[in-house]
C-alpha cells in the first residue's frame, strides 16, 4: 500500500508540475545583454524596447509611468507574431 501510495503522489507532483511549466513558457536565460528595455539618460534621452523596436525620447514620462506606447507597441508584435529581440 505505501509503495501504491508513493507512485501514486509523484504522478501527482509530476502532472502538477507539467501543469505548472505550460503556464510559465519559455524562459530565457538571464545574462549580460538580455534586457528587454535600454534606458539613456545622458548625452540624450532615449528609452527603447528591444522586442519590439518601439522607442521614445521623452524618458521623463517614460520614468513617470506613461507606459501606453511600449505596451501597445508590444500587444501589436504579440499579435503579429513578430515579436523578438531588435537591435
Amino acid at each position: 500500500m505505501r509503495m501504491l501510495r508513493s507512485k501514486l503522489v509523484e504522478i501527482k507532483e509530476r502532472q502538477h508540475y507539467d501543469k505548472i511549466e505550460d503556464i510559465k513558457g519559455g524562459q530565457a536565460q538571464i545574462a549580460w545583454g538580455s534586457q528587454i528595455r535600454s534606458y539613456v539618460f545622458m548625452p540624450y534621452t532615449l528609452a527603447k524596447d528591444h522586442r519590439t523596436g518601439f522607442e521614445n525620447g521623452n524618458i521623463t514620462a517614460v520614468m513617470d509611468g506613461d507606459l501606453d506606447g511600449f505596451i501597445n507597441a508590444y500587444l501589436t508584435a504579440a499579435a503579429n507574431g513578430t515579436l523578438g529581440y531588435k537591435e
